[in-house]
């Protein structure tokens, strides 16, 4: 089921102490637009192609803290987010947003480039976050180019870049389709392959697109 939801202005209540079939039960119960959430509720957060189209920095990060505390220990953050700048344009990027991540609780588990667009899983290893945490600068990591763009007095900054044509949305969504046979993590130069393989989970995924 898809249900409409703020998830900036999401109120994060105590976590449920259910069993599986009352959880069930719960989530089925479930009505839009949702207001408020238990914590540690989902296994699996995923944001696909959103966290690019908010405006400041702070909001995403904002983002991935309410995933943070959404997720049981060990659930996967899992971010798409687009690109189609060549392998290595943007890795000072992709590595500032691994450091703004991570400081949340998480560690990255796998990193993948696409022609289009970057795919990021993040395993939750810290069931708290530190209080700290905006004073360290770390929101202002989750930066994307259009941050820097500077706006002239006819409203179209240095580095605008005109909407996207019929055949480029095209090509975005044939992306999808790819799959890789060997992942390949920019930050490291090396192919990455982890030990421990994703399994297919019955339990709840929150869907933000």
């Amino acid at each position: 089921s898809v249900y409409k939801c703020d998830f900036l202005n999401l109120q994060l209540q105590q976590p449920l102490q259910l069993a599986s079939d009352a959880l069930d039960a719960f989530l089925r119960q479930l009505r839009g637009p949702i207001d408020a959430l238990p914590a540690q509720l989902f296994h699996v957060v995923v944001f696909s192609l959103l966290l690019s189209y908010f405006p400041s920095p702070y909001q995403r990060w904002l983002c991935c803290k309410k995933a943070h505390e959404l997720l049981t220990l060990n659930g996967l953050l899992l971010i798409i987010t687009p690109d189609s700048s060549h392998q290595g344009r943007h890795a000072l990027m992709m590595r500032s947003w691994r450091v703004a991540v991570e400081s949340l609780g998480f560690k990255r588990y796998k990193y993948v480039k696409f022609s289009h667009m970057h795919l990021i899983a993040f395993r939750k290893v810290s069931p708290t976050t530190s209080s700290d945490l905006v004073s360290r600068n770390y929101p202002e990591m989750l930066y994307i180019p259009q941050d820097f763009n500077t706006l002239d007095e006819d409203g179209f900054g240095d580095c605008y870049e005109p909407p996207r044509s019929d055949f480029e949305d095209d090509q975005l969504a044939c992306s999808f389709a790819e799959l890789p046979d060997t992942p390949y993590d920019s930050d490291s130069g090396e192919s990455q392959s982890s030990s421990a393989p994703f399994h297919e989970l019955e339990d709840p995924i929150l869907l933000q697109s």
